[in-house]
């Protein structure tokens, strides 16, 4: 296995656009692949793009009835149809929405294809971690999931075990709906709560399909408004004792950035020492149990000059094995180059302030009056005893 880890990038991704009104501007791509540039972290890497995921990939999990409409709705956003979830407020239909989407898809998928054959220990693509498009349809400002067509090829390449990880503040609900009968693939999301936060699904009694695919879905649903140390409790309190479990062959993380307390769009307080934290203990993991192989993508992030580019530059260079100090000064001319793209300051830092970040070891007792606490246990109760482990 080569030592050295893949970064996917091709220009093209930031015309994954839905318009100056909305959210998911895709400045925040170019900005990360700056950053990233700015630290040499691309010189620590091998920086590749993969060809777009062709109609039989697509196919691995989106109904040719989608992909048909996706490509009428890129020919002309005017016919785009509403009943796949394409032209809404979420997700409306541009010019070339087909083709740069499966741009995005296929460089997670070439870099899943990569990792499994050993090409790389390990590849980041921070453009990927769409994981809200459903099989016939768009959602959630996702159009294809390029996470479960990733997932689709390891198996069809001969993977016997895949765990997926979501650590963005949505339910990985794509991902979790494509695999929910298949035993080959563990999905665990941590994400606030469904009760305050869009998709509403991802409650702990969301499990698997029963038979085969009971226990392969693990949702921890966390109060609005935890912060780092319940973050980092609940992560560690369910996903090491599942991955030592099942011991994948591939781990394959989503590591969308908008559980950050400055997100606009969500309700968690966790700041990016926390994120760095759980992308370092991802990576552990990766090597602990699955031979390195560690697929990292990206996903949700609507602070897109604050925070989006620092996590993920951060991610890069645990991939890379050459992680960026927290407290590293940002290079002067990244900010210049903010400054010049969306006139805002850039952050000075490439810490909040809060490395390293503290937690309670669930091993250390629960309290049964907190709600953080009450959040974890109900996600042990609800999973763990379907895979024989003890809540």
């Amino acid at each position: 296995m080569s030592g050295r880890a893949l970064l996917m990038w091709d220009e093209a991704v930031t015309q994954y656009d839905f318009g100056s009104e909305h959210p998911m501007d895709p400045v925040r791509l170019a900005l990360t692949m700056s950053l990233v540039r700015a630290f040499g972290l691309d010189r620590a890497v091998d920086v590749v793009s993969a060809k777009p995921a062709g109609d039989s990939t697509l196919r691995l999990v989106h109904r040719e009835d989608y992909v048909a409409a996706v490509r009428a709705a890129s020919a002309d956003p005017r016919h785009a149809d509403q009943a796949y979830g394409l032209g809404t407020v979420d997700d409306p239909a541009f010019a070339g929405m087909h083709e740069v989407s499966a741009l995005i898809a296929g460089q997670s998928v070439g870099a899943a294809e990569a990792v499994w054959r050993g090409e790389a220990a390990h590849a980041v693509n921070f453009a990927g971690g769409l994981h809200h498009a459903m099989p016939g349809a768009a959602s959630g400002f996702c159009i294809y999931n390029d996470a479960s067509l990733a997932i689709a090829r390891l198996l069809e390449l001969g993977a016997e075990r895949v765990a997926y990880v979501d650590v963005d503040v949505h339910h990985g609900d794509g991902v979790q709906a494509a695999f929910w009968d298949d035993p080959r693939v563990l999905t665990v999301s941590l994400h606030e709560h469904p009760r305050t936060l869009f998709p509403q699904t991802g409650w702990p009694e969301e499990t698997g399909a029963a038979g085969a695919g009971e226990g392969g879905a693990v949702n921890v649903a966390l109060p609005a408004g935890t912060g780092d140390a319940g973050w980092l409790r609940a992560f560690h309190a369910v996903v090491p004792e599942l991955i030592a479990d099942f011991r994948p062959q591939v781990l394959v993380t989503q590591h969308g950035a908008d559980t950050h307390f400055e997100d606009p769009l969500a309700h968690l307080a966790v700041s990016l020492d926390a994120q760095r934290a759980v992308q370092v203990a991802c990576h552990e993991l990766a090597h602990e149990y699955a031979d390195g192989r560690w697929l990292a993508l990206g996903g949700g992030g609507y602070a897109v000059v604050d925070v989006v580019p620092r996590s993920w530059t951060h991610l890069v260079g645990i991939a890379a094995h050459a992680p960026v100090d927290p407290e590293s000064v940002v290079p002067s001319s990244w900010r210049d180059e903010v400054y010049a793209r969306t006139r805002q300051l850039g952050p000075a830092r490439m810490t909040d302030g809060r490395w390293p970040v503290g937690f309670r070891d669930w091993a250390e007792g629960y309290d049964p009056a907190d709600r953080l606490d009450q959040a974890v246990l109900a996600t042990r109760k609800a999973a763990f005893p379907l895979r024989g482990l003890l809540a």
